[in-house]
């Protein structure tokens, strides 16, 4: 089965943002001219630093599950996210949706261990379907 990633028409992660600034503060949109691609997503940054940081430890920065919401894929299921709307737990990125349908983000934190134990199944797997 081919990886899952949420990219755009572009292949373009994240929906731009710089994957290296969820870690350093705020998430910041990236810069198309400052970019590289890790296991078939490419990531803007906003800085050549966070790139430099990015390049030396790709699977530190790009985001759990493919870059979908984690509760959806705890689930069994894909869905977009909000790019603003994350958790950094044990140096690991998850994103979440949050919109017209409500924000997953609190549905994680109510039992983290057990939806982080269930999505990490899904992925693991590769049984998801589209939420």
């Amino acid at each position: 089965m081919a990886k899952l990633l949420n990219v755009n028409e572009d292949g373009i992660a994240l929906q731009g943002y710089d994957p290296v600034s969820y870690f350093t503060g705020e998430p910041t949109q990236g810069n198309s001219e400052i970019a590289s691609t890790y296991d078939g997503a490419t990531y803007y940054f906003a800085s050549e630093s966070h790139k430099a940081q990015f390049d030396a430890d790709p699977a530190k920065y790009a985001p759990q599950y493919g870059g979908f919401c984690a509760v959806a894929v705890s689930e069994g299921k894909t869905f977009p996210i909000d790019p603003q709307t994350y958790k950094v737990t044990d140096d690991k990125l998850y994103l979440f949706y949050n919109g017209e349908l409500g924000n997953t983000k609190p549905q994680w934190e109510a039992d983290e261990a057990t939806r982080r134990a269930n999505a990490d199944a899904h992925w693991e797997k590769g049984d998801l379907v589209a939420g």
